[in-house]
């Protein structure tokens, strides 16, 4: 069981360090999309600009998720003592 716990707890800092650079790119990668919508044609407007929300969205849901990492990682810890 030890060594579970080990192996979550080193996934864990993986994933903090490289997700919040997933989740500036993201941020910014949506922001890049929905400045290149103002550009296109309307009929396609809406459609790039649905995508760049969506992208900005998943960048700041993945930072919410960091940001309460350590205490969801406490919580479930804790459900089976």
């Amino acid at each position: 069981m030890a060594y579970i716990e080990t192996l979550l707890s080193s996934w864990l800092e993986t994933l903090k360090s490289a997700g919040t650079t997933i989740s500036m790119l993201l941020i910014i990668l949506g922001g890049l999309l929905y400045g290149v919508a103002q550009l296109q044609p309307g009929e396609k407007r809406g459609k790039w600009q649905t995508v760049g929300i969506g992208v900005v969205v998943g960048g700041v849901l993945i930072a919410a998720i960091l940001g309460a990492a350590d205490l969801i990682q406490e919580i479930s810890s804790n459900l089976f003592k």
